[in-house]
This record gives structure tokens, sequence and C-alpha cells, in this order.
């Protein structure tokens, strides 16, 4: 349990020291008129209250990655929780806000046109590629994870309910109706009540595992572990036996870095209504889906008396999905596991018709095309008709997909928001340093893995250090380049007065 206090502190302490370094390197002026007020649509651009606007870019981000990515890096024992914090902190919540803040300078414009301005527009090709991949692949996900939850649910069963294909249908007729309306119809209405609920439904777990979880990591369990005297393989520091680098930082995105998010922060910029508000709505929101994950990572350790090995069975059995209701069940009783579980399946819903919006959004902008009612119609029906044959294949390929273009767009708008700030003149390395990580990880990932060129996993730390050290020479090679400019223009200057 001291593990897991001692993540949720750093979490909040992360918040309160580190994010007002980040927000005083990205040029905030509270007196700009920001792009909800100047262009207001009534579709798109509508002007919300911070905390509303707050809530919507927590649920946005959350879904399901939340649950169930620390739970399938509950495998890898405490370690898991370690990355959570160190990810967010100084990953995920530094690239959450700047794809926020980058938005509003951009009056609320998608990733792609932001690349467009920044660097060139072949980078903006590749952003526009990766943004669209990974939208894609996070509205599959969240259709297939919900509907496997909901027509598993014991009650049922025997019923219409129970039928996979229905509540996938379902699914997708809402995906299309949430993906064309203006955004107060119904996520300024109701998410932010979805946002609250997971915010409780969090709290309530974790009540619980501070009450009762027996199988947690103690500091005398760790100090039993030293000794040789322990009993719970979760106090080992990797108990699968799997190989953290570069698996783990794959394995749990949402909670420690996620390329999604950013996805997601122009829908909410073209909603704030002030620059100084980017802060708790872009940065707190990541620290927020941070404690989620931590709570979910934890409940996968806590829950199981077996340790690693029951995890991993019941795992085997039914994914993640069943691991939620097993911990919902365990610890809140039927009905408390049922109310969850519902919980659970409205989150990723609420993800995924914002992922849908997003691409929508994503792909109108860079083709200039009309958001017009009738240009949105041609747009969502082929893009949901592809999502359905997707949800035919098998959810464990596509969720290794979903895992590596998250981090790999994670990456690119970290190297993005570093340009960001060299134009700047600020201090890069908050974002530069993680992008160079960022880099060595997908590049290690899809050499090794199956979904990639599949080769030894021996190699993969050697390879991932030698992409860091590559990485860090472009970065230092573009850094003199700049330089370079920048005398050469502040010498021109000089002559011309």
């Amino acid at each position: 349990m001291l593990i897991f206090l001692l993540c949720i502190g750093a979490l909040l302490l992360g918040y309160k020291l580190y994010s007002p370094f980040v927000e005083k390197q990205a040029g905030i002026d509270p007196s700009a008129v920001t792009p909800a007020q100047r262009l207001n649509d009534g579709v798109d651009y509508v002007p919300l209250h911070p905390v509303k606007a707050f809530l919507i870019q927590f649920i946005n981000v959350a879904g399901v990655g939340p649950i169930f990515g620390p739970i399938l890096g509950a495998l890898y024992g405490p370690v898991a929780l370690v990355w959570i914090v160190i990810g967010n902190v100084l990953g995920g919540a530094v690239h959450d806000y700047f794809s926020g803040v980058m938005s509003l300078k951009e009056d609320g414009k998608s990733l792609p046109e932001i690349a467009k301005r920044y660097y060139n527009v072949v980078f903006k090709g590749v952003m526009l590629v990766f943004t669209s991949m990974l939208l894609f692949f996070v509205g599959v996900v969240f259709i297939m994870s919900p509907a496997g939850l909901l027509s598993n649910l014991s009650a049922f069963e025997g019923t219409i309910f129970g039928n996979n294909l229905f509540w996938v249908l379902v699914i997708l007729g809402y995906y299309l109706m949430a993906t064309m309306i203006s955004i107060d119809k119904i996520v300024a209405r109701f998410y932010p009540i979805f946002g609250g609920l997971m915010i409780v439904m969090t709290l309530l777990i974790a009540v619980v595992l501070l009450m009762d979880a027996p199988h947690l990591p103690t500091l005398g369990g760790i100090f039993d572990y030293v000794s040789g005297q322990h009993t719970h393989d979760f106090l080992e520091p990797n108990p699968s036996g799997l190989p953290i680098w570069p698996l783990l930082f794959l394995t749990i995105t949402c909670g420690a870095i996620s390329g999604f998010h950013s996805t997601q922060s122009p829908i909410v910029a073209r909603c704030v209504t002030n620059e100084k508000y980017a802060r708790p709505i872009f940065y707190g929101a990541m620290v927020c889906e941070g404690i989620v994950a931590c709570v979910w990572a934890t409940a996968g350790m806590a829950a199981f008396p077996g340790g690693y090995a029951e995890l991993k069975v019941m795992l085997d059995q039914g994914g993640p999905g069943f691991v939620v209701n097993h911990i919902a069940t365990s610890y809140l009783g039927v009905f408390g596991g049922l109310m969850t579980v519902i919980a659970v399946a409205i989150f990723p819903i609420s993800s995924g018709d914002t992922a849908f919006r997003s691409l929508r959004l994503t792909m109108m902008d860079a083709f200039k095309i009309p958001q017009s009612l009738r240009n949105r119609l041609l747009l969502a029906v082929p893009i949901l008709s592809v999502a359905y044959l997707m949800t035919l294949l098998d959810f464990s390929l596509i969720w290794r997909y979903f895992a590596f273009s998250n981090m790999l767009l994670s990456t690119s708008v970290l190297w993005l928001a570093t340009k960001y700030l060299v134009q700047r003149g600020a201090f890069h390395w908050i974002t530069s340093i993680p992008a160079v990580i960022g880099t060595s990880i997908c590049v290690a990932y899809i050499l090794t893995d199956k979904i990639g060129f599949n080769l030894p996993s021996e190699y993969s730390q050697l390879i991932g250090v030698t992409v860091a050290v590559g990485s860090f020479a472009f970065l230092l090679r573009g850094l003199h380049k700049q330089r370079d400019k920048d005398d050469e223009w502040n010498r021109n200057s000089k002559e011309e007065k």
C-alpha cells in the first residue's frame, strides 16, 4: 500500500510543483482572445465554463485506456506504478498541455495543420497519417471493448442484450449521431457528468483498496522480499519475466503518455475561454488519468491472492474486461460491480465518439472541406462502415496496433512541441528529452514485436540505446542550425538599423 500512496502523492506533487514551470515556457497570455470567443460557430467553437471543459477533456482522454492498460500492466508488478508516475508527470501531462496550448495559439486547429506551421508540408502529411490511423484504431477499440463488457453481463445472459453484435450496432449508431451534431448538444451536456462518474468510481475503488487490500505490497512485505522470505510474487520487481523494455511502455500508454490525448485537445481548445485555464484543463486532466491508472493497476495486483499466475489465467480467459468485472464484484459486491462495469462501458463510448469526431475534424481541416451537415455525413458514414468491419478482427491484434500508434503519435507531438519551444527561445528540454526516449521506445518496439519485424527481444535494448543516441544527435544538430538562423537574423536586423 505504501507504493500506491507514494505514487498518488508523486502525481499530485508533479502538478503542484512541475506544471507551473512547464506553464512558464508556453507563453500563456491571459489577455488573449481565444478561438472559442473569436470563431464561435455554435458547432465546434463554443465557449464553455473551465470546470465543464476540464471534465470533458478528462472523460475524452480517459475512456477505457487507463483501466484496461494498467490491468494488463499489473502483470509487471509494482514497476508498472513507477512507469505511470514518471511517464505521466514528465511525459504525458507535458504532452497533453502543449497539444492544448499549441491548438489554442493556432485557432483551435488540429495537429497536422499545426505541424505544417512549425515544420513543413511533409511533416503535416506524416502527422495526418499518424493522427488518422490512431483515431481510427481508438474508435474501433472503443466499439469492441464496451460491446464486450455489456454483452458479457450476467444480467443480460439469454437475451438480445447478451449479443455482442447488438451492442456493436447500437454503439455505431450513437457514434454516427454524436459525430454529426453540435458539441453542446451531447458532449457539453452529458460528458461532464460522465467525468464526475469516473472520478467517483475511482475514489470508491481507491477507498476499498485502502481499507481491504491484504495482497498489496507493503513496506514490511518489501523487507521480506529483500530478505528472501516473501510469499507473494507481486512483491517482485517484475513477476511476469516479460521484457520491461519496451513492452511495459506500450502496454500502459493511457495514464502514462498517450498520443490519443493530443487528438482530443483541439476539441476542448476550441471551447476554452482563457489561456490561463490551459494548465488545469490539459495538464490537470492527465494527472487525474494517472491517478485512475494507478488505482486500477493496484487493484489488478490486490484482487488476486494467487498473484501473477491467477491474474494471468483470468486475462487469458476473458481479457481485461473480465478482470474489471471480477475486481468490481469482489470489492463492491454484485450490485456495485454491475454499476461499475456499466460505468466502465460508458467511458470508452464517450471517448470513441470524440475519436471519430476528431477524425472528422482532422480530415476536413486537412482538405479544407466546409463543415456542412451534408459533408459531415458523407465523411462519417464510410469511416464508421469500415470501423464495423474492423470489429470482426481479433481484439488483441487491434489493441497492439492501437498501443503502438498511440506512442508513435505522442512522440511526434513532443517533437512538434520542441520546435514550438525552440522558436520561442524557451527551455525545450522538457519536451525534447521525452521525445528522444519516445523515439527509441517506438523503434525498439516495432523491430521486436510480432506486429513489426519480430526480431529477438534481446536486441531491443541495444536498438533502443542506439536510436536514443541518434535522436539526441539529430536534436543537437537541429538546435545548432536554429542558432545559426537566429544569429543571421540578428545580424541582418542590426545592419538594417
